[in-house]
């Protein structure tokens, strides 16, 4: 759950330039999924507009105009970045957002204020310079020990959502409700609490997001594999629920996105010449 590498959800990589993902120190994995900072200094006039298809997760985000927490999301999501800034997020796990939240599921598709001024001042002041590789450091520190000190350990459910999340992330032959409550070794319907309330999505929600973005990924990455082959590989019952899981969700179709590689949609390819880079994406 903690591979730095992961691109599944970044739909047009080759239109972003670089950003930095750190780490979950160990005894707080079980919280936080990784750290992310970008840093962005775009010429004047210039935008990136940022794709991405989310982690089925929520994000601690902490701005130099204060801080937040972002839900869940049930799409793809964007934000156009312009002029110079930074962010430094954490990508919750599911106990990690049951810490910070009573109903993850009531700030899905939306970010909302969490005042926690000492963490701001800590991070906001280590990324004073610009986001230099020191900088970035520290604010990780502040974060990490802002959320050690702050969110306690995951409970009896809060681990088992963990699980379920490991689970769904990790196997993609899962693609029923009632597998994920199998492997678990609880009902259906336990499935299902537990990830309204440590998640804030339906459990199936969770298992097609995993789907959806390996799908996406595997599309850009293996050229020469059929949308069908993909299709089957991934549970989908043929390549037509492929496309229209990808319409509904996306907005276009697997053979469309497979053929654009993304500047035509509006992202301007950078050459990452400035120090850090543009987010994936808050949520990300």
């Amino acid at each position: 759950m903690s591979d730095l590498t992961d691109e599944r959800g970044i739909l047009y990589p080759s239109a972003l330039p670089r950003f930095h993902r750190h780490p979950a120190p160990d005894d707080l994995s079980d919280r936080i999924r990784w750290i992310w900072i970008p840093v962005w200094n775009l010429p004047p006039g210039k935008t990136s507009r940022q794709d991405v298809l989310p982690f089925p997760a929520s994000n601690l985000v902490v701005e130099p105009g204060g801080e937040s927490l972002v839900g869940p999301t049930t799409g793809a999501s964007h934000r156009e970045l312009s002029g110079s800034g930074w962010a430094v997020g954490a990508l919750l796990r599911p106990a990690g957002i049951a810490a910070l939240h009573p109903a993850p599921g009531a700030i899905a598709d939306s970010e909302v204020p969490f005042p926690a001024p000492a963490l701001h001042r800590t991070v906001a002041n280590a990324m004073r310079d610009g986001g230099d590789a020191p900088g970035r450091e520290r604010a990780v520190e502040a974060l990490t020990a802002w959320v050690r000190e702050n969110l306690a350990p995951p409970d009896e459910g809060g681990r088992l959502a963990n699980a379920m999340e490991d689970l769904i992330a990790a196997d993609r032959t899962l693609v029923r409700v009632d597998e994920v409550a199998e492997r678990l070794g609880i009902s259906t319907r336990g499935v299902q609490r537990i990830a309204q309330r440590y998640v804030g999505l339906a459990p199936l929600t969770i298992i097609r997001r995993y789907r959806l973005q390996e799908a996406a990924q595997r599309l850009r990455e293996e050229p020469a594999l059929s949308i069908a082959r993909v299709a089957a590989e991934l549970g989908y019952s043929d390549h037509a629920h492929l496309s229209t899981d990808f319409r509904r969700v996306l907005g276009f179709t697997p053979r469309s996105y497979r053929s654009d590689p993304g500047h035509e949609r509006g992202q301007p390819h950078w050459d990452g010449s400035t120090d850090g880079s543009v987010t994936r994406a808050r949520r990300q």
